[in-house]
């Protein structure tokens, strides 16, 4: 179970993450409202993580998702670079979260 809480604080993190850029600075609210209840749902959920899986492997993991995520996220939503350097790039944090899933105890 505990890797299904983090995978779903990944997904949150993502949200949480995203939301920044709709908040512009916090200007806005309903984003801004985004933010922080996701970012705290995200933390929840990381915690919950943490009973069954190391502190380490987990965040790195959380870490990855959420960086993954939000790299593709940008490329989908606001035209950023698909440049062959940058997908190679997500593809080896892809290759580390798999090989500390595969390593974790």
């Amino acid at each position: 179970m505990a890797w299904i809480w983090l995978l779903l604080s990944g997904l949150v993190e993502i949200v949480w993450s995203v939301s920044l850029k709709f908040a512009d600075g916090f200007t806005k609210l309903w984003p801004t409202v985004v933010v922080i209840i996701s970012g705290l749902v995200s933390m929840a959920l990381l915690s919950l993580a943490l009973r069954g899986i190391s502190m380490g492997t987990a965040y790195a993991v959380w870490a990855g998702i959420g960086a993954v995520g939000v790299a593709v996220t940008g490329m989908i939503l606001f035209g950023e670079s698909r440049e062959a350097l940058r997908l190679l790039s997500i593809a080896a944090i892809i290759a580390g979260i798999v090989g500390l899933k595969l390593t974790a105890s």
